[in-house]
């Protein structure tokens, strides 16, 4: 069981944050820069804490270079997940 979510990504912000997006497409704000995967790892972070999954179960799967960005989280349905970011 796993769900699968799109996220816009914008690196080097002022703070960490999760909001809606326009189109079904979730805007991920993380502090980190985009050099060396860092952003994508904050982003998992981020989206982990949220959803309270361990970070080991989000993971990029496409768009790693990219600000649109497909993430998998492992254990929980597409409802769940968009029933836990809604809040």
């Amino acid at each position: 069981m796993s769900a699968r979510i799109i996220v816009r990504v914008t690196p080097r912000s002022s703070r960490n944050s999760i909001e809606a997006g326009v189109g079904g497409v979730i805007s991920v704000r993380v502090t980190s820069p985009p050099d060396d995967g860092k952003a994508n790892a904050a982003v998992c972070r981020v989206v982990a804490e949220a959803l309270g999954v361990p970070k080991s179960a989000v993971a990029v799967v496409r768009g790693h270079a990219a600000r649109i960005k497909t993430l998998e989280v492992a254990g929980l349905t597409d409802e769940e997940v968009g029933r836990l970011l809604a809040r």
